[in-house]
């Protein structure tokens, strides 16, 4: 069996736009004075979809969400004549061959999101050889279903809203929910007064038997997080999530030594190399790397067993399959993110619209096919029309 060919494809949305309000969830870009769109940057409204053909006739398919006409022109141009002609089973050569190839500019960001998406695509070609779902390829079912936590739960001003919506998700049986907070450092005192009344709120409605996540998406800084922490702590937060920007490893260490509360982060972390020095240096206490990024499925086991050996939980942003498949096969794993299917509005939810076959939760668990081959991901064809798709 060899790689015959790598088809790309970007899926930009132009249907309906839930457009996000004002505060809705801090981002690393808040500390600057704006003179446009705020929340730009926060949004992704396109999707990669790779396509890794055989010359047996078995698809695989892989998917990215970084700047997907930039990831779309690095396999066209740099990656796929590295992949095609090679036997899918040797995974491990296809990567390093990617990886070392392009090492002078591909190592983090952009460039390893591409690389993730022909090696997702390359275990989903391996699953469907063998007609065995990949999480079996990866050492098989370590539990009997997904624990899952209901991620959505954006800032909003309107309080009797939030807490409407947080209501929802417990009522379909989650017993772990993660909301985003609004303010940040120019907000000054009244900002975080209105984060403190956001947790509350939202605490006394799960009461103490639920598990409440904290997610700032690197809208803090280290002075800002270290005089939150604090105030945070009657909550009990299971984490605090990205409280500051991802290059600021030292404001990571700061922050988990202070011993408040959990530090979680690695969403916007590259490669086993990168979270070695997290782990290393103990700065998060729970590691949130996307498979999409990370460097694939390849990339992600390496980061699994780093984890367990250091007994730090690995809980995947973003749900999605190719989430879910490494999750179900570790015990590093002890849960993960579930973004609900909801009207497009930032982008995660962008995934229900592209593809179709990923399991909804069932009182907040996730339970994967034992006997569905490959990722169990099909394109879906319902919404082609409200794609602009780029060859």
């Amino acid at each position: 069996m060899k790689i015959k060919s790598i088809r790309t494809r970007v899926f930009e949305w132009k249907g309906k736009v839930v457009p996000p309000q004002a505060h809705f969830c801090t981002n690393a870009s808040d500390i600057l004075f704006e003179k446009g769109d705020a929340m730009g940057s926060f949004r992704f409204h396109g999707w990669l979809v790779v396509e890794v053909e055989t010359d047996d006739g078995i698809v695989g398919i892989g998917n990215c969400a970084l700047a997907p006409r930039v990831a779309k022109e690095i396999i066209d141009t740099y990656l796929a004549p590295i992949a095609i002609g090679e036997d899918p089973f040797d995974n491990e050569y296809i990567w390093q061959k990617m990886y070392r190839q392009s090492h002078a500019w591909g190592r983090k960001g952009i460039g390893m999101a591409a690389i993730s998406a022909i090696d997702i695509a390359i275990w989903d070609i391996m699953g469907k050889a063998v007609n065995k779902p990949v999480f079996k390829l990866l050492g098989g079912r370590t539990k009997e279903k997904i624990w899952t936590y209901a991620s959505k739960l954006y800032a909003n001003d309107n309080l009797d809203l939030f807490l409407e919506e947080a209501q929802g998700y417990l009522s379909q049986g989650f017993n772990a929910l993660k909301m985003r907070f609004g303010y940040g450092p120019k907000d000054g005192p009244a900002g975080m007064r209105r984060n403190i009344e956001q947790v509350r709120a939202l605490r006394e409605l799960a009461g103490p038997d639920v598990d409440i996540m904290l997610e700032c998406y690197m809208g803090w800084t280290l002075e800002y997080a270290r005089r939150m922490l604090p105030k945070l702590a009657e909550f009990e937060p299971r984490w605090l999530e990205e409280p500051v920007i991802a290059d600021d490893l030292e404001g990571y260490i700061e922050l988990k030594k202070m011993g408040i509360m959990p530090i979680s982060g690695g969403e916007h972390e590259f490669t086993s190399y990168g979270f070695k020095d997290l782990l290393e240096r103990r700065a998060v206490d729970v590691i949130q790397y996307d498979t999409n990024r990370v460097g694939g499925i390849t990339a992600a086991r390496k980061i699994n067993a780093m984890a367990e050996a250091w007994s730090v939980p690995v809980i995947p942003h973003a749900g999605q399959m190719h989430n879910y498949h490494l999750t179900m096969s570790t015990t590093a794993s002890p849960m993960a993110e579930f973004f609900p299917v909801f009207d497009v509005e930032v982008g995660n939810e962008l995934f229900y619209y592209v593809f179709k076959g990923e399991p909804a939760p069932v009182n907040g668990y996730i339970q994967l096919d034992d006997h569905k081959p490959g990722l169990g991901l099909e394109i879906s064809e319902e919404y082609l029309s409200e794609f602009n798709i780029i060859e």
